[in-house]
């Protein structure tokens, strides 16, 4: 399966194989590759959107046996169907446990317990720290206010990784400096002098509709690793905030599968909840 085109306004591509041409939406080509990195990682506190949708998904395919973890209070969640939010009383049936918020963020993520902590946010920068407060330079009139960090601070900290799912990479959302620091990466913390640096690596993927942005050490910037089909590195460039890097073994992603695409629609959001 190879992709053939692709829109420059939101990322659909087309695929083709033996059995024709397909359109993929940016929503489903963000879940797919948010998915398919999940493969090998056990323990993830699944965020509102899209990482809940991917989680589904990575539990459908390549981690079979991962267990889902919930802000509301619910470990181990393995849902008869799709949740609509992330205290949808759905998860409940099944799930490993039920505790409250106050033991969840206390004996679980600062206890280390998550392998992989799935979030958005509104902005990012180039060593992951997130934005998911505000937009604009003015506390008391911003031009947006957002939700806040619901437990985004605290995945942050006490997650060994964070993923970043991103559904439009711009120069608004991939800032040089951020307009409210939500949630401070490791190299942030670290250059506050102040307080408990986070205990894991913080964000080391970032999956947007162009590609795929990786980092590894506490003050590495990220890196552009992978594109979409039918992008170019340039343009990913020209989109940042930054002078992004790319790297040398630069790779462009796998298309999605018929079978990807047939859970997705059929099975897991059929009446596309997340699939906007």
């Amino acid at each position: 399966m190879t992709a053939t085109a692709r829109t420059e306004s939101t990322a659909e591509v087309t695929i083709a194989d033996a059995e024709g041409p397909e359109s993929v939406t940016s929503s489903e080509l963000l879940t797919i590759h948010s998915a398919r990195a999940l493969a090998a990682r056990r323990v993830v506190f699944a965020g509102h959107g899209l990482p809940t949708l991917a989680v589904s998904l990575a539990q459908h395919t390549v981690a079979p046996e991962i267990e889902i973890v919930y802000e509301s209070g619910v470990t181990g969640a393995r849902p008869p169907a799709l949740p609509r939010s992330i205290s949808d009383s759905i998860l409940v049936p099944g799930a490993a446990s039920v505790m409250p918020m106050t033991h969840l963020f206390a004996y679980v993520l600062q206890g280390q317990r998550i392998d992989v902590g799935f979030l958005g946010a509104a902005q990012v920068d180039r060593y992951g720290s997130l934005n998911s407060t505000l937009i604009g330079s003015d506390w008391d009139h911003p031009d947006s206010r957002l939700p806040g960090s619901g437990g985004a601070i605290e995945v942050m900290a006490g997650a060994a990784e964070v993923f970043l799912v991103m559904r439009r990479h711009t120069p608004r959302t991939f800032v040089e400096t951020l307009d409210f620091v939500t949630s401070p990466s490791p190299h942030q913390a670290k250059s506050a002098e102040a307080g408990t640096p986070p205990a894991g690596a913080g964000v080391t993927h970032v999956i947007t509709d162009l590609g795929v942005m990786t980092r590894s050490e506490p003050d590495e910037e990220l890196t552009l690793t992978s594109i979409h089909p039918g992008v170019d590195a340039a343009e990913v460039v020209a989109r940042t905030g930054w002078d992004l890097k790319v790297s040398e073994a630069l790779t462009t992603t796998e298309p999605p599968s018929r079978e990807e695409l047939r859970l997705l629609r059929e099975e897991l959001d059929p009446s596309r909840i997340y699939l906007r």
